[in-house]
């Protein structure tokens, strides 16, 4: 065994040969060399504290100097030469009264021993002040009641000593020696992050206060005092004083004849206080450091209300008394507050704190930024601009978020229910972490910085100093990096959650007195805002937020928000009614109230919803849950297709059991799937037209129409295979679902029903009786189940456009099918196949039945003219026998001139002349084969682009008048508050605006429509 290697196992450097020297009997004298072990137990408890220490090599290095700095000066004072030692540990140099008193008082004093190896390794700057003044250490030693000595940061000077016989050095002592007592309780756990902070502050304070007693002593005679107030601000202010810190304050006199006296007093305070601690910076006072250094109490009320900008508002946050004239100070701050609180009301206030946060991590340096604790990505700046912000936006109503500390005020937004527990927890940890490390870097060479090292090195003694141990399996450095970078990345995410949450934007532009929610300010809002019912508005706002519950304090901070936006719907009233509805189901649970505080645009979007749409509101109300939708833009786009198809079909299977025989828990699932997507398109739609608040990919008529068609025929798949499951009828029987109308063209509406045909084929030796008979069943307990009362919306089954109508079989074979369209079919009927495509079932008999209708929809030869002059007839007939009585033919938008039937008839019968002879036409959808009509030439341009406008602004009045009523109608009214909601919905503006569009559009569309029609 090397002489050195037991000395390693105690984590010495350099496999502990440097230790060794230092520790041996020509060194400490406690290390027997010989043995290779310690020469007492009392030496191997010093040595293991050693190891204990962050740096142990540096503790040990610190300790020998002191040692020999002892042993040399007692020499020098003797006028003797330094001797070897010639016995074992404590009677080193045991001549030496200094150096004994130190290992003695060291082997006794256990909390000593502790304290100071501590403070030696950990602090290079702070060895440095105990070695060059020997007598410090004794300010650790372990009072006579056993306890630590105080470290609250308070200067103590010796009772003979008044403030006036102060002089720098005196001050510059009691400064050094209260931060020892400060950074050994800090480094021994005796005092957390907080304690310690607050006693760095503390110590600034009194610093502060003896400096400026100092100042106003050295005064000439001829001089008064002035009325000066020290205003501490920033981390100081906060009470959050790290230990290499510029301490920020504001000087401010009482008048014009305090500003002499009292700029030479600040001026000599800020030099004292560099001298003795650290750099004084006043930078903060208005102006920066181009204004005067010391302002009069009137000159800094003048500066705030006309030219403070945001920034300087979110640093008087933190503002508070500290030296001079306090009652001065607070009379300053008093003054201030009323701005301070205001400030977030001010247009621009949201987005110059996050400019502000974004200009900051742009000034660090680029190879630093993933470095820097403070300033970087993920570092402490977030965590104070978050909270900076929340105070100043919600602080206005709510006292409790006026602290000037982050952790406190940051406790006070979770128990206001501004940040979620679990947000909040994190970010108090990531703080503290963060905070940590910030002060272990500072404290090695009592120098200012936040950047973590890169060197290896360097990389060790910080993680050693935050506590980090190499275990079996886990490295210290790599525990501590781990760490770091998991609290990083969750400041990072809760400061973007939090600074730019749209809710912060949209509560900041409510005044202040109407987020005070009291009944006389509600009331008084509420006829602003012009709800009808005021005194029912009240009662749903009183039963919201009545209480001292967590649910009710959210409450209070979302509603005079959401009022805002439901005052913006043309039924105010409605929007808070339903809100309520949707708040006393969801109020108890978890998640409601966090998703509409912490989902970014959640809130707004909910109020927008329930306040314009009573369809969407109906279906949210069956399905609260469905409100998560609303958090996430990729949950507002439409599902595919095939992912509808199987969701729709998993969820009916899982209710299928062998044999069973009711159908309506499979059913029950599938149309609960469908009520989902439903809300799903409803709120995307509602949504796409809201500006900020709108998806990341807003819907138009058209996807829309293609989307409820898609939850269409997945609600069919579904339910047909339930029907087959429950009715097995003839095993080889072939059935499929042939849509129709608006589910055939991709251009159903909200109340659409799906028009359908019904087709089967009989498996070989199967009677066609038999056949049909098994069809039918299927057919019917399909339409039985879609339609069925349920607190799902139903789905209607229109089999109405199969042969011979009503009176007709419902369900017809393959075969059959061809014989009546061969035999008896009308002109009518092969219009409607225009539009006929396989929606579900066998999909080889379904594309079977579409060859067969492509025989009767694109005839050869097209239309003769006996058959284009009865389809005129027929449009003509059915303008006037199915426009409903009292119908104003200028604006229903199915039927009415120029609307949705006037496109489809024109567009169709040029299918029917031409598809046969220009296959491009052969689209079930209108639009798509209006385009190709006009790329064929079979359509002028400007008559195509009219019947397209026209088109669209029906189909889309038509869906927002469904969602604004929550029934459907085809009327578009020409006034009231359908009109002012479904303008809304459509982009706003002028309601009557609105109106003269739609008729000068329709107008063009039914002009070009006749124009088509005689051609």
């Amino acid at each position: 065994m090397t002489r050195p290697s037991r000395l390693a196992r105690y984590g010495f450097a350099d496999n502990g040969a440097r230790a060794a020297d230092l520790l041996g009997q020509e060194g400490l004298g406690l290390w027997d060399v010989d043995l290779q072990e310690p020469s007492s137990a009392a030496a191997g408890d010093l040595i293991h504290s050693l190891s204990r220490a962050a740096d142990p090599n540096l503790a040990l290095r610190q300790l020998h100097r002191m040692i020999e700095t002892a042993t040399r000066d007692a020499r020098r004072s003797n006028g003797g030469p330094i001797q070897a030692p010639t016995a074992g540990p404590g009677e080193y140099m045991a001549d030496e009264p200094a150096a004994t008193a130190i290992l003695s008082a060291l082997y006794g004093d256990v909390g000593l021993r502790r304290r100071l190896v501590s403070v030696l390794g950990a602090s290079s700057a702070l060895g440095d002040h105990l070695v060059a003044n020997l007598d410090q250490w004794r300010v650790l030693v372990t009072g006579k009641t056993g306890l630590a000595p105080s470290a609250d940061g308070h200067l103590e000077f010796p009772d003979s000593m008044g403030p006036g016989a102060l002089g720098v050095p005196a001050l510059r002592t009691a400064y050094r020696t209260a931060l020892l007592r400060i950074v050994a309780a800090d480094l021994t756990g005796g005092r957390g992050l907080e304690p310690t902070m607050a006693a760095l502050s503390r110590l600034a304070d009194e610093t502060l206060v003896t400096a400026y007693e100092m100042a106003v002593a050295g005064l000439p005679e001829s001089v008064s005092e002035p009325r000066l107030a020290v205003v501490a601000m920033g981390k100081c202010g906060g009470n959050e004083l790290n230990y290499v810190s510029d301490v920020d304050v504001i000087f401010v006199a009482a008048g014009d004849e305090d500003l002499s006296a009292g700029t030479t007093v600040a001026a000599r305070l800020i030099e004292i206080c560099g001298q003795v601690a650290w750099p004084v910076d006043a930078a903060l006072r208005p102006e920066g450091n181009r204004g005067p250094l010391v302002r009069t109490l009137a000159s800094h009320q003048a500066y705030y209300r006309r030219w403070a900008r945001t920034w300087e508002f979110q640093a008087l946050l933190k503002a508070r008394p500290a030296a001079g004239d306090l009652r001065l100070a607070q009379e300053w701050i008093d003054d201030l507050a009323p701005l301070v609180w205001h400030a977030a009301e001010r247009p621009e206030a949201v987005a110059d704190v996050r400019d502000m946060r974004r200009k900051i991590i742009e000034n660090v340096p680029a190879k630093e930024v993933d470095r820097e604790i403070k300033r970087g990505p993920g570092g402490l700046r977030d965590i104070e601009f978050a909270v900076q912000l929340l105070q100043l936006v919600h602080g206005r109503i709510d006292e409790t978020l006026r602290s000037p500390g982050t952790l406190p005020a940051l406790r006070a937004l979770v128990a206001g229910g501004y940040v979620g527990r679990e947000d909040g927890e994190t970010l108090l940890r990531g703080y503290r972490f963060l905070r940590g490390i910030e002060h272990r870097l500072q404290l090695q060479n009592l120098r200012r910085t936040h950047t973590v090292p890169d060197d290896p090195k360097a990389l060790r003694w910080l993680a050693a100093a935050l506590g980090y141990r190499a275990l079996p399996g886990r490295d210290a450095v790599e525990a501590f990096r781990s760490d770091w970078v998991g609290h990083a990345a969750q400041v990072r995410r809760l400061h973007a959650k939090l600074l730019y949450q749209p809710l912060l934007e949209a509560v900041a532009r409510v005044p202040a007195e109407a987020l005070r929610m009291t009944p006389e300010s509600a009331g008084k809002r509420l006829e602003i805002l012009g709800f009808a019912d005021q005194a029912a508005a009240l009662r749903h706002i009183q039963a919201l937020t009545g209480g001292v519950s967590r649910t009710a304090a959210i409450q209070r901070t979302l509603l005079p928000m959401l009022l805002q936006e439901f005052a913006d719907a043309p039924e105010p009233d409605r929007g808070l009614l339903n809100y309520r509805h949707v708040s006393d189901k969801l109020g108890s649970t978890p998640w409601y109230l966090r998703l509409l505080r912490d989902g970014g645009p959640v809130a707004r979007r909910l109020a927008r919803v329930l306040s314009l749409s009573r369809y969407a509101t109906d279906l949210l109300t069956r399905d609260p849950e469905a409100l998560r939708l609303l958090a996430n833009d990729g949950e507002l786009v439409p599902r595919d297709r095939d992912a509808l198809r199987d969701g729709f079909l998993a969820a009916a299977e899982r209710h299928l059991r062998e044999g069973a025989t009711d159908p309506m828990p499979a059913i029950a699932a599938v149309r609960a799937m469908r009520r989902r997507e439903l809300f799903r398109i409803a709120c995307a739609d509602i949504l796409s037209r809201s500006g900020e608040l709108a998806p990341a990919q807003p819907l138009d008529v058209n996807r829309i129409g293609i989307a409820l068609s898609d939850v269409t025929d997945a609600t069919l798949a579904a339910a047909l295979h339930v029907a087959r499951r429950v009715h097995p009828g003839i095993e080889g029987l072939r059935f499929a679902v042939i849509g129709m109308g608006r589910l055939g063209g991709y251009e159903m509406s909200y109340p659409s029903d799906a028009d359908v045909l019904f087709v089967y084929a009989p498996p070989p030796g199967v009677t066609d009786g038999a056949a049909s008979s098994a069809a039918h069943a299927i057919a019917e307990e399909l339409r039985r189940t879609l339609s069925a009362p349920a607190p799902d919306p139903e789905l209607g089954i229109d089999a109405d456009l199969r042969p011979e109508g009503r009176q007709g079989p419902l369900v017809r074979s393959l075969n059959a099918y061809a014989q009546y369209y061969a035999r008896w079919s009308k002109v009518w009927e092969s219009q409607a196949l225009l539009r006929a495509r396989y929606v579900c079932g066998d999909e080889d008999l379904g594309r079977e039945f579409e060859q067969l209708a492509d025989t009767m929809r694109y005839p050869d030869g097209g239309l003769t003219r006996e058959q284009v002059t009865e389809i005129r007839r027929i449009k003509a007939r059915v303008e006037v026998e199915r426009m409903p009585r009292g119908a104003d033919p200028n604006t229903h938008t199915k039927l009415g001139r120029g609307g949705l039937a006037d496109v489809e008839w024109a567009v169709q019968l040029v299918q029917l002349r031409h598809a046969y002879a220009v296959p491009d036409l052969r689209r079930t959808r209108t639009l798509g084969a209006l385009t190709a009509e006009t790329q064929a030439k079979l359509i002028d341009k400007i008559d195509a682009a009219a019947m397209e406008a026209g088109w669209t602004l029906a189909a889309q009045v038509r869906n927002a008048l469904t969602l604004v009523r929550g029934r459907p109608t085809d009327q578009l009214p020409r006034h009231g508050v359908e009109l002012a909601g479904v303008v809304q919905l459509l982009g706003g503006g002028d309601p009557g605006e609105f109106v003269d569009r739609y008729l000068r559009l329709t107008r063009r569309s039914r002009a070009a429509m006749e124009r088509v029609l005689d051609a």
